[in-house]
């Protein structure tokens, strides 16, 4: 029997998982759009909300770019280990339903 995943857990799951896409270079929201097909403003509040995991993301205007046109990086994971998610990367994939 398989237990649906708690809003509290999913939500941990996402920032874990939109973390570690951002760290592998999949790090604007359209391209989060396309890799995990969630909502933009799904993956807009979720950027916003790994400072809460202290996780510390910032914007990085692209040289010479105007409107806001850059990437998000990971400056620091906090007391997240980059390491565990990435080993379970795929695994959160799928617990989250995320298109392969």
């Amino acid at each position: 029997m398989t237990t649906a995943l708690s809003k509290t857990k999913s939500s941990f799951y996402r920032r874990l998982y939109i973390a570690y896409l951002i760290e592998q270079g999949i790090a604007n929201v359209p391209a989060l759009i396309e890799a995990t097909g969630m909502p933009r403003r799904t993956a807009q509040d979720t950027i916003s909300s790994l400072a809460e995991l202290d996780i510390e993301c910032v914007f990085e205007k692209d040289e010479g770019e105007r409107h806001n046109i850059g990437h998000y990086q990971i400056r620091d994971w906090g007391a997240i280990d980059p390491r565990w998610v990435a080993t379970n990367a795929e695994r959160l994939k799928q617990t989250l339903g995320y298109s392969p």
